[in-house]
């Protein structure tokens, strides 16, 4: 049989990941134009929930990071947009047994947002308790674009 008359064999793996290139080329600029920068264009396995509140003192973002220790959560603010990231290991004696479903996930988690103009960036505070991080964005006036890394406590 010739190779043109050939059936090609459907992989649905080659195009989620075709389909990730894809949205990774589109993802290259923000909304806004800004360039992201390259270490985070970077997909994560997964995305841990967060809820987001605001007062009228400050925003808080809330993010469920179970079983992850609080040195190994990155959160940093660049150009305006704060990131939230890290990666939850799967542990090795869990790998021996037999699993019948697995729904939590694990890997590279990378959350990110972008701050409202009147957040005070050299005021921002996180703190993590009992694997869920809270990060407090004080209101202020109009915020200077800088990069920070910020520590947890």
């Amino acid at each position: 049989m010739s190779k043109k008359n050939q059936i090609a064999k459907w992989d649905p793996f080659k195009e989620l990941e075709d389909l990730q290139d894809r949205m990774r080329t589109l993802f290259l600029r923000s909304g806004n134009g800004d360039s992201f920068p390259a270490n985070e264009l970077d997909f994560a396995d997964w995305s841990p929930a967060v809820d987001i509140a605001e007062d009228e003192k400050e925003y808080t973002i809330t993010a469920d990071l179970p079983e992850i220790k609080k040195d190994e959560v990155k959160v940093s603010l660049e150009d305006g947009m704060l990131t939230i990231k890290g990666e939850r290991q799967h542990k090795e004696e869990t790998k021996k047994k037999k699993f019948h479903r697995v729904e939590r996930s694990y890997g590279k988690y990378v959350r990110s947002f972008r701050l409202p103009d009147e957040v005070e960036s050299d005021k921002i505070d996180a703190a993590f308790k009992d694997g869920v991080l809270t990060v407090h964005l004080p209101k202020g006036e109009r915020a200077k674009s800088r990069q920070k890394e910020i520590v947890i406590h």
